[in-house]
């Protein structure tokens, strides 16, 4: 399994990027998959996923009303659209996928809930 996040950039404080993260070696549909970002310096922290089965996306609470996360089955990707963004939004960002038992509902938001990562794609948000 591979995963290849893609879409990153430097953008100006305010501005909007679209993350995709793509899936080879294995359809991603059933599982579950979560986007995660590491600011220069700190520990690698969880940005947004959806609750397994179809369910509610669920966010960082830093992110909330600024990014949104959707995924399309028919091309094996998700997305995460952020928007407003700001210089603490700088950051390596990373989606992970999750192919062990899932629970339907539950919203998996810690990287050991993860299986497997793709390399990043970096966000440099300029102020």
């Amino acid at each position: 399994v591979q995963l290849q996040a893609s879409g990153g950039g430097l953008v100006q404080a305010g501005g909007s990027l679209r993350l995709s993260c793509a899936a080879s070696g294995r359809t991603f549909n059933s599982d579950a998959v979560g986007w995660f970002r590491q600011a220069p310096g700190k520990d690698r922290e969880f940005v947004a996923t959806h609750r397994y089965g179809g369910g509610s996306p669920y966010y960082a609470e830093f992110v909330k009303g600024r990014f949104t996360i959707s995924r399309d089955n028919a091309k094996n990707t998700v997305y995460l659209q952020m928007n407003s963004l700001n210089s603490e939004d700088t950051a390596v960002y990373y989606c992970a996928i999750r192919t062990r038992a899932r629970h339907y509902g539950r919203a998996y938001y810690s990287e050991n809930d993860y299986d497997y990562w793709g390399p990043g794609t970096l966000v440099t948000v300029s102020s």
